[in-house]
């Protein structure tokens, strides 16, 4: 059963003609939602929260397409529309859906629906799997059987009991001395309806210990934190507890990359945060994530991103300036 929304939404959602009398629709939660998020980012294009896990996102215009990497979290967007590829799919993500990543994916997204009148408004949650796994140990969950095979990233239909508690979850900024408490909850509140609803498979297969997700997750773990280090695949596949084929098999079906490409992109992406960041040339930011070639690791670069790296930094520069001068 859907649980009421109180403080502020509750006064805000007054019943609609045609709504259930359970409480507001879908729909109604939503806007009060997006209104949340809105006053929570007024002049900024991110906002990093009090609440651990959770940042709030304001995007004003369309972007071209560009390489992003999604953390296990769940990402609700509550009004413009967002485009991710992945793996050869193409997930469009409006103000009725939510995205789903079970393990950290690089993917290709682009804001194709985002005005300063009318904002793309989202809400990104990161999911701890030690409390997915908590909750997986509740007997109703312990009960199903099977686990489907599918890459690591779901879109979903955002329903009323999911949006309610992250309403709540939302609420808790206007009383931080609640966060440390009742964030816990909210957030525990969000996964128990994510595992109870049709995309809830995907994050409880890789939550669930001892499969080859499981072990895929580890070999993804590992070239995160080493992505700098030359990769030899059968030492990843011993780290995993795997086979060097059955890894392949496994990392392609998760990732819609091989581990060797999935490297390539972690060390662009760090290179390219090291210069827009850090101001690190070019060639000094080839040899600190792996490179041993500048002119390979540019190769590589303009194959990515598009551009040279001189030129994609520039760009990217600027268009964070007009971003954070809303």
């Amino acid at each position: 059963m859907a649980h009421a929304v109180s403080g502020p939404a509750a006064r805000n959602l007054p019943i609609a003609h045609g709504s259930s009398a359970r409480g507001p629709s879908a729909a109604e939660l939503r806007a009060e939602l997006a209104r949340k998020i809105a006053a929570h980012t007024r002049g900024v294009a991110v906002r990093a929260t009090a609440i651990p896990g959770l940042t709030l996102y304001r995007r004003t215009d369309t972007t071209a397409c560009h390489p992003a990497s999604y953390e296990p979290s769940l990402n609700v967007y509550v009004q413009g529309r967002k485009r991710i590829s992945f793996g050869g799919v193409t997930y469009l993500c409006d103000g009725t859906h939510f995205l789903l990543s079970s393990i950290e994916v690089p993917v290709m997204s682009q804001i194709v629906d985002a005005t300063p009148e009318t904002p793309l408004l989202a809400l990104q949650l990161k999911l701890e799997m030690t409390v997915v796994r908590e909750i997986l140990m509740q007997e109703e969950f312990r009960a199903q059987a099977g686990q489907p095979h599918g890459r690591g990233i779901a879109i979903g239909k955002t329903t009323a009991e999911l949006l309610q508690p992250c309403i709540r979850l939302l609420e808790l900024l206007e009383t931080p001395d609640d966060i440390p408490f009742m964030g816990k909850l909210m957030q525990r509140e969000i996964v128990y309806r994510l595992l109870r609803g049709p995309q809830g498979s995907r994050l409880r297969a890789i939550a669930t210990w001892g499969d080859h997700r499981q072990r895929t997750a580890k070999a993804i773990a590992w070239l995160k934190a080493n992505y700098a280090k030359p990769l030899r695949v059968d030492e990843l596949a011993a780290i995993a507890h795997m086979g060097t084929s059955t890894l392949h098999h496994h990392f392609r079906a998760l990732t819609a990359m091989s581990p060797l490409q999935y490297q390539k992109r972690l060390r662009l992406v760090a290179a390219r945060e090291r210069m827009l960041i850090e101001g690190t040339d070019a060639a000094s930011a080839a040899f600190a994530v792996g490179y041993e070639s500048p002119s390979q690791f540019s190769r590589d670069y303009k194959r990515l991103f598009g551009q040279p790296p001189l030129r994609d930094v520039k760009s990217r520069q600027t268009a964070e300036s007009s971003a954070n001068s809303l």
